[in-house]
């Protein structure tokens, strides 16, 4: 019995040590010679964040959609994707205008993302769908700043 394990360990053996030396051998980065960065323009371009087709499908009225495109956009906006946050918040304006949390936080994502007049009508649609709301006047006197 412990002839047959020491014959199979030697097996094992044998056949790694062949595959080790019939395995191709990568070149080293000094056998390469020095890498060179890419030639940029100093610009770069901005990668697409997300999908926007969404955004041109047609919506008809649905809350909780609304709502549920509003948390995807609060996690976005707390990972500190502003502009993935702005088409989730677009996306809720477009199930439901009536969604004064959504336009809300549309202008705080906005503002963010330096879109300022975007933020000031953003905030404009907050303020006309609940003008009596708790930060209603902190809000005006940011539409009042963002002109």
């Amino acid at each position: 019995m412990s002839c047959r394990i020491a014959g199979l360990l030697f097996l094992g053996c044998l056949s790694a040590a062949i595959q080790a030396q019939t395995s191709p051998q990568t070149p080293s980065q000094t056998e390469l010679g020095p890498r060179t960065a890419p030639k940029t323009s100093g610009k770069q371009a901005v990668p697409p964040e997300e999908d926007k087709s969404f955004l041109k499908e047609e919506h008809t009225f649905n809350p909780l959609q609304s709502e549920k495109s509003v948390q995807v956009g609060d996690f976005y906006y707390k990972q500190g994707k502003h502009l993935k946050a702005v088409y989730r918040y677009q996306d809720a304006t477009l199930w439901n205008e009536n969604n004064g949390e959504a336009w809300l936080k549309l202008g705080r994502a906005e503002e963010k993302i330096k879109d300022f007049a975007a933020a000031k009508e953003a905030y404009t649609k907050y303020l006309a769908i609940d003008p009596d709301a708790k930060d209603a006047a902190e809000i005006r006197k940011k539409v009042a700043k963002l002109k």
